[in-house]
Formats: C-alpha cells, sequence, structure tokens
C-alpha cells in the first residue's frame, strides 16, 4: 500500500511539473508535452494530477498506519510468547524437581 500511494504522489507531482514547466502557447493553441489541448483539457489534467496526490497520501496514511499497528501487535505477540517460554521452562524445572523428590533413593 505504501508504495502504491507513494507511485501516485510521483505521478502526480510529475503531471504538475510537466503542466507548468512544459506547456507552451503556440500560435493561439496550447501544446503539452507536444499535443495540442484546451485550456479545459489543461486544467482537468490539473484536478486529476491534485486528486491522484490526495489519494496517494491517503493511500500511503492509511498503510502506514496498518503496517505500524501489524509491528505493534507483532512485538506484543513475541513478549508474550517469551513470558510464556519462561513460564513453561519454570514449570518443566518445578515438576523435575518434584520427581527427584517422590523416587525413593537408596
Amino acid at each position: 500500500m505504501v508504495v502504491v500511494g507513494l507511485v501516485l504522489i510521483a505521478l502526480g507531482a510529475l503531471a504538475i511539473v510537466c503542466g507548468v514547466f512544459a506547456s507552451e502557447i503556440q500560435g493561439g493553441q496550447l501544446q503539452f508535452l507536444g499535443q495540442d489541448i484546451g485550456p479545459v483539457a489543461l486544467f482537468l489534467i490539473g484536478v486529476g494530477s491534485a486528486v491522484a496526490i490526495w489519494w496517494g497520501l491517503w493511500i500511503l496514511k492509511s498503510g502506514s498506519k496498518r503496517s505500524w499497528a501489524r509491528r505493534k501487535e507483532q512485538k506484543r505477540l513475541e513478549e508474550l510468547s517469551e513470558k510464556l517460554d519462561a513460564v513453561e521452562a519454570e514449570r518443566r524445572m518445578n515438576v523435575d524437581d518434584q520427581e527427584d523428590r517422590d523416587r525413593p533413593s537408596l
């Protein structure tokens, strides 16, 4: 999700930069990257770029939040697993000690 967000942001920013720096007016016609387009089309390219950037930021934010929660949960599970292993080892030691006391000695 994070990668998709970054790609959308990059594409939107690229379209805006191309619109600002690569647009020309020649003979009353607007050219965007060598193609003749109208002013409305250039406006729609700008709106589409802004929406792509906004959507990319939203996807980036939600993907980061989800991965952060997943890492937090994984860390909590690892801590619980370590505690369980320690308790299990202590229980085994107690059982072994109890068995040694219950055995008859010669």
